[in-house]
C-alpha cells in the first residue's frame, strides 16, 4: 500500500538524518539553549532579514498554534480564522481549551479576505452588547491553506493593513511553508517578517522528523514568551534535536528545494487526473491536490493507494486529497501515475 493521505508519512530527509547522526554523541545544554539552536535561530533570522527576530522551536503544529494564540490574547478575546482553518477543524478544540474561541469566517478556496476581517471587527464594535461577546484579538491564516491554495502578496498586504487598522495581531501558520515558498517566491521570508506578528516554518510536514520554528519579528511584543512555552509543555529538554534539524533545512536552500520537488510531483499527479477528465475541487500549485473522481474509480485506486476523503460532490463523485511530501519516494509517484492512466 502506498500512502498519500498526508505529507508526513516518511521519516525525514536524508540530510537531516545524517546531521542528527553526526551530532548524536555530542553533549549539549538543554531546552533550546544549545549552540545548534542558536545557529539555527541566527540562520532563520538572517533569511528573514530580521536580525533581531525571536525564534523558538516547537515539537508540533498544534502545540505552537495554541501557545502563540494563548500568549497573544486577553482572556476575553478570540481569533478570527477561516471556517476551514486548522485550529477550527483539526486540532480537537485545542485553542478553545486555552480559553479562547475560534471566530470563524466563510472561506473561499480556503482563504479569507481583508474585507471579511474589517466587517467582523466592525460588527463587533458596533454591536451595543459587544462587551458581552468574545472580542476579536488576532487573525489566523494558513499559508498554504487547508485546501492547498496560497495567499497572494497583494492579499497579505491588504490583510496586514486591515489587522493594523483594527488593532489585531496577525499569525500565519506555515506548517507547509516550504511548499508555499517554492510555489510563490513573491511571498518570501523577508516579506512575511515585515507583514505579520508571528509565523511558523513547518518541519514536520516539510522534511524534518518533527518540529516547527516560530518567528516573532518583534520579540519585545511577546514578553516572557518562554514562560508560555514551558507552561504549554513546549520547552523540549533535548531541544538540540530541533536545532540540528532546522539548521540543516535552512542551509543551502534545502527547505525550499524540498518544497519545490514535492510541488512538482503533485502537479504531475494533477495533470494525470485532468487528462483523465477528473476536475479539481480547487486549483492548487502546491503539494496538495483535490481531484473529483467517480466513486468506482476511487474504489479501484483504494486497493493500492490511500488518500484523504474530503467531500461528497454528488451521488457518484467524491473530492479527495492526495499529498506529495518532501520525502515521498519518486517510485511511489510513478506507481500512482501508472494507476491513474489505467483508470
Amino acid at each position: 500500500m502506498k500512502r498519500y493521505e498526508c505529507d508526513y508519512l516518511e521519516g525525514a530527509d536524508e540530510q537531516v538524518l545524517r546531521a542528527l547522526v553526526e551530532t548524536n554523541a555530542e553533549q549539549t545544554v538543554g531546552y533550546g539553549e544549545d549552540d545548534y539552536c542558536g545557529l539555527a535561530r541566527r540562520r532563520i533570522a538572517a533569511l528573514c532579514e530580521m536580525p533581531g527576530a525571536g525564534i523558538h522551536f516547537f515539537v508540533g503544529g498544534t502545540q505552537v498554534n495554541l501557545t502563540v494564540i494563548a500568549a497573544a490574547l486577553r482572556p476575553f478575546e478570540g481569533v478570527l480564522c477561516a471556517d476551514t482553518g486548522h485550529i477550527n477543524v483539526h486540532e480537537t478544540g485545542a485553542v478553545e481549551a486555552t480559553g479562547h474561541k475560534a471566530l470563524t469566517l466563510a472561506n473561499r478556496d480556503g482563504r479569507i479576505s481583508a474585507q471579511q476581517i474589517r466587517d467582523a471587527w466592525r460588527a463587533h464594535i458596533e454591536d451595543a452588547t459587544h462587551e458581552h461577546m468574545v472580542r476579536p484579538g488576532m487573525v489566523y491564516l494558513s499559508h498554504p491553506t487547508e485546501l492547498g491554495t496560497l495567499y497572494s502578496r497583494a492579499e497579505l498586504c491588504a490583510i496586514r493593513e486591515a489587522t493594523l487598522t483594527c488593532g489585531l495581531r496577525l499569525f500565519i501558520d506555515g506548517a507547509r511553508m516550504s511548499y508555499a515558498l517554492a510555489a510563490d517566491p513573491q511571498v518570501d521570508l523577508p516579506f512575511l517578517a515585515r507583514h505579520c506578528d508571528a509565523f511558523t516554518l513547518g518541519g514536520t510536514k516539510c522534511g524534518a522528523l518533527m518540529g516547527e520554528a516560530l518567528v516573532l519579528p518583534d520579540p519585545q511584543a511577546w514578553p516572557l514568551f518562554r514562560y508560555h512555552m514551558k507552561q504549554r509543555g513546549a520547552m523540549l529538554a533535548k531541544g538540540r534535536l530541533l536545532g540540528v534539524q532546522f539548521l540543516t533545512l535552512m542551509e543551502n536552500g534545502l527547505y525550499v528545494a524540498l518544497g519545490r520537488k514535492a510541488n512538482a510531483q503533485a502537479q504531475r499527479l494533477k495533470a494525470a487526473f485532468l487528462a483523465k477528465g477528473c476536475p479539481m475541487l480547487c486549483d492548487t500549485l502546491t503539494n496538495q491536490i483535490f481531484p473529483i473522481l467517480p466513486d468506482d474509480s476511487l474504489a479501484r485506486l483504494s486497493d493500492r493507494f490511500t488518500y484523504a476523503h474530503w467531500t461528497k460532490v454528488d451521488e457518484t463523485h467524491t473530492a479527495v486529497r492526495f499529498c506529495a511530501g518532501a520525502t515521498t519516494p519518486d517510485a511511489n509517484i510513478d506507481a500512482l501515475l501508472t494507476a491513474i492512466q489505467a483508470l
